[in-house]
């Protein structure tokens, strides 16, 4: 081959190779990137969430948050890591990505940060807020841990950004006997001095697809109408999926105060969830727990049709 010939020939390769590092760079895509909020967004979805159409339920379901420390630029950053059990005071600051503490929130539900801390086997579940020190930059707040791996999820909106959740893991000294959840259990009881209350909860928990679902509280067997404003709400419901604890952002809905409590959400993939509804009676802020087996096509609710059941009422 002539030395014209091989010159063209070494050009073409060499274009062809560039061609398809290209071409794979594209597919595969930069490596240990983060995905970043857009300054100028106020909704409060989460990292990584879908906007939801609350009103038709039909638009894409967020996917769970809370799965790690670090994310849209934002880490959390425990200040113990192996806390004492019993009542022990949770130190913890948000930095940005410069490193330095953020001091701007913007406030959701009349808190600047919710901490959820619930041990691994989604039991000992706490909602709490902690109190900023502005000079230092640091949140603190008393909670009460038994021995175990306890999951910190922290829920905020930074000024100007979208919602964020972070999350890591606190590991308490001592005898653990982790407890198995209960099957799908949609229904809780609440032991107070002044009385029972059962609440229920009923939606379509099918992966996949927005959902509304309604809580209903009554107290010794009567509907409870006077439920008392928490937070901004009648009642806050938490959402939680075992095995990562992948924390759902759930909407607590306008109504009534009682018995009926509606909260727009979604499963984003089949699994089991644990959920914690917070609600305020009588001065007193109570929570029940249920289980929730997310399967099935979505829209569905994997429960058979009446004329093939038999007929008759079958719960939801």
């Amino acid at each position: 081959m002539s030395t014209p010939l091989r010159v063209a020939a070494f050009v073409a390769a060499l274009a062809a190779a560039f061609a398809l590092a290209w071409g794979g760079g594209r597919v595969v895509g930069p490596i240990d990137t983060e995905t970043v909020a857009h300054e100028g967004a106020t909704a409060h979805g989460g990292a990584g969430s879908a906007t939801e159409s609350h009103g038709g339920h039909d638009s894409a379901v967020a996917d769970a948050s809370g799965l790690t420390a670090r994310a849209d630029g934002f880490t959390l950053v425990l200040a113990e890591r192996t806390p004492a059990a019993g009542r022990t005071r949770l130190d913890f600051q948000v930095l940005t990505s410069s490193g330095r503490p953020l001091l701007d929130y913007t406030r959701q539900h009349e808190k600047d940060l919710h901490l959820v801390v619930v041990r691994r086997d989604l039991t000992g579940f706490q909602h709490v807020h902690p109190t900023l020190d502005r000079a230092t930059g640091t949140w603190s707040v008393d909670v009460r841990l038994t021995a175990g791996v306890w999951r910190v999820i922290a829920d905020f909106t930074p000024e100007s950004w979208d919602g964020i959740t972070l999350a890591d893991d606190v590991a308490v000294a001592g005898d653990f006997s982790p407890r198995a959840l209960p099957s799908d259990d949609r229904s809780a009881t609440v032991e107070t001095p002044e009385g029972t209350y059962a609440v229920t909860l009923e939606g379509d928990t099918a992966p996949g697809a927005s959902t509304v679902l309604t809580t209903r509280v009554e107290l010794d067997g009567r509907p409870v109408t006077d439920l008392e404003p928490y937070l901004g709400a009648f009642g806050h419901l938490v959402a939680i999926r075992a095995g990562d604890l992948g924390y759902l952002h759930v909407h607590p809905e306008e109504g009534a105060p009682g018995p009926g409590i509606d909260f727009a959400t979604g499963f984003p993939t089949p699994g089991t969830y644990r959920l914690f509804l917070d609600f305020q009676h009588r001065g007193v802020v109570h929570t029940a727990a249920f289980t929730v087996e997310s399967g099935g096509a979505p829209g569905s609710t994997d429960e058979p049709d009446d004329e093939h059941a038999g007929g008759g009422d079958h719960d939801h």
